[in-house]
C-alpha cells in the first residue's frame, strides 16, 4: 500500500505544494508547528531517510535546502530548523520549521490551526520564492 506522502505527489491526496521537480516534492505540512512548516520528501517511496540510495539522499538535502532558503524569503524567521523523525509515516521526508527560537523546534508543543485559505497564501509565498530562487 503506497504512503500517504505516495499519494500526495500520485495527486490522489490534495496537498499545499511549494516545490517540485521530476524527484522531490515539497509540500506544506497541514499540523504545523509554525507558519510555513514544510515537508520535503523523495517521491521514490523508501521509508527510512538513511535506506535511501546516495544519489537520492544527497539530492533530496540539496533540494531541500533550495526550499528552505525559499521559506526564508516568505515566511518572516531567524532561521528555518531541519528534524528528520520519520516516525510518523513511513516515506523519508525532511521538516522544515521557520524558527524564532530554538524552543520552536518542539514536535510536543501543539499545532497551529490554519485555515485552507492561509495555508493557500503560505504554499503560494513560498512557491513564489523558489521560483525566483
Amino acid at each position: 500500500m503506497a504512503s500517504i506522502f505516495s499519494r500526495i505527489v500520485a495527486g490522489e491526496i490534495p496537498s499545499y505544494k511549494v516545490a517540485e521537480d521530476d524527484r522531490y516534492y515539497a509540500f506544506l505540512d497541514i499540523n504545523p508547528l509554525a507558519e510555513g512548516h514544510t515537508l520535503v520528501i523523495p517521491k521514490k517511496e523508501v521509508d527510512y531517510i538513511f535506506d535511501l540510495d546516495p544519489e537520492t539522499y544527497a539530492g533530496l538535502w540539496q533540494f531541500a535546502a533550495r526550499v528552505a532558503k525559499a521559506v526564508e524569503a516568505a515566511i518572516p524567521c531567524k532561521r528555518v530548523g531541519v528534524a528528520v523523525l520519520g516516525m510518523e509515516v513511513p516515506h523519508a521526508h525532511i521538516h522544515l520549521v521557520p524558527l524564532q527560537t530554538e524552543g520552536d523546534l518542539d514536535f510536543r508543543k501543539q499545532k497551529k490551526q490554519l485555515t485552507p485559505q492561509r495555508f493557500a497564501e503560505i504554499a503560494s509565498g513560498i512557491a513564489a520564492a523558489f521560483n525566483q530562487g
